[in-house]
């Protein structure tokens, strides 16, 4: 294994957290010494340089811990092991105040070092919170630009497949969890096809590391530090979401949002990062705008932005979830020819089907 001693001592000092990366970093230097040779000193000889003797006590787990990781390594070549003082150790988390010492690759590592856009929200995104996040990651993928978010379910879900589906897309998944575990596990093909089609998949945990509530703020953290900008799309006030664009904003990254409904809980989130100063976004253009990347819009024909504009069935639908009885109520057509309608603007991409009736796509 290329660097083993390296991997070795960033593995075990990954395991020792109270000590931050950079801290290791300076009491080599301190005392003239690699990390390897650091990590290699008696446990006396770590009590005389003035680690505390609660981190000493530590250190045999610490290597045994190593050691396993050290095996797994061996036995799955797909993944890599990079630490804190490699040169292809992302810059980027450089900058946490307590960055991760180690990080677990799967799929395409170059990856990590391009410009990317972070798109973030709730496991409980609405339809339209889904199908905004899906559109805007595969226009920005479209553009060369790497979406990372967290293999949740709901708008990281959508963002990851989103980018799938543009030619050449790229995305990368941060794990809170080990790298040789796909949470939540119905995700398990999304997991696979992101390593698949030049994706990447990280984590800063140990392999057979389960998953933890502690685990995603420290996973989120990572999404907002490997990225240029931060997007939330849909998220209550509360949640982990409003802590990545918080994170991202203190670290001087582009934070952005959608505007949403004000009576809806799930707008709550990006309809206050907007009164915060976030960047009010409603269109994919404007990220990339705000990336310096221009593009020119594809013109609609004219005889279909009439024919739009016109349709009585989708000025009948709201972007919120409308009542069938309701559309038919505003068209004031028949019940049959609503439903006709409502089937044919669904296999266009124009509204869809939800519980209690149907709802506007936006973007059209």
């Amino acid at each position: 294994m290329e660097n083993y001693n390296s991997i070795m001592s960033w593995l075990v000092l990954s395991q020792l957290s109270s000590i931050k990366p950079n801290k290791w970093v300076q009491l080599s230097e301190q005392h003239n010494l690699t990390i390897d040779e650091l990590c290699r000193l008696p446990s006396d000889d770590w009590l005389t340089i003035g680690i505390h003797p609660s981190i000493v006590e530590k250190r045999s787990k610490a290597t045994h811990l190593a050691e396993l990781a050290i095996h797994f390594l061996s036995k799955n070549s797909d993944v890599q092991c990079t630490y804190y003082s490699a040169s292809d150790y992302p810059q980027s988390l450089r900058l946490l105040s307590h960055p991760p010492a180690v990080l677990f690759i799967r799929g395409n590592n170059s990856n990590l070092h391009d410009r990317q856009l972070a798109i973030v929200g709730s496991r409980h995104a609405s339809k339209n919170g889904q199908y905004t996040a899906k559109s805007f990651a595969q226009d920005v993928a479209e553009q060369g630009i790497v979406i990372t978010s967290g293999l949740a379910r709901g708008i990281d879900s959508q963002a990851h497949l989103g980018a799938l589906n543009a030619s050449n897309g790229r995305t990368i998944a941060v794990l809170g969890c080990g790298i040789d575990i796909c949470y939540p596990k119905y995700n398990q093909g999304l997991f696979d096809k992101i390593i698949q089609r030049n994706g990447t998949v990280v984590s800063e945990f140990l392999p057979n590391t389960p998953p933890r509530p502690h685990h995603f703020p420290c996973r989120n953290r990572i999404v907002a530090m490997l990225s240029t900008g931060v997007l939330l799309v849909e998220a209550k006030i509360r949640s982990g979401s409003l802590i990545t664009c918080n994170l991202a904003a203190d670290m001087g990254k582009d934070v952005f949002a959608v505007p949403g409904n004000i009576n809806h809980p799930l707008s709550e989130g990006a309809n206050w990062l907007i009164q915060q100063g976030a960047k009010l976004i409603t269109s994919s253009a404007d990220i990339l705008n705000e990336f310096n990347v221009y593009t020119v819009a594809e013109e609609k024909p004219d005889s279909k932005r009439k024919g739009l504009a016109i349709d009585p069935i989708l000025d009948s639908v709201d972007y919120d979830v409308t009542p069938l009885y309701e559309i038919i109520k505003r068209s004031k057509l028949s019940s049959s020819d609503v439903l006709t309608a409502l089937l044919e603007h669904e296999l266009q991409g124009l509204v869809t089907a939800v519980p209690g009736g149907y709802l506007k796509l936006r973007g059209e």
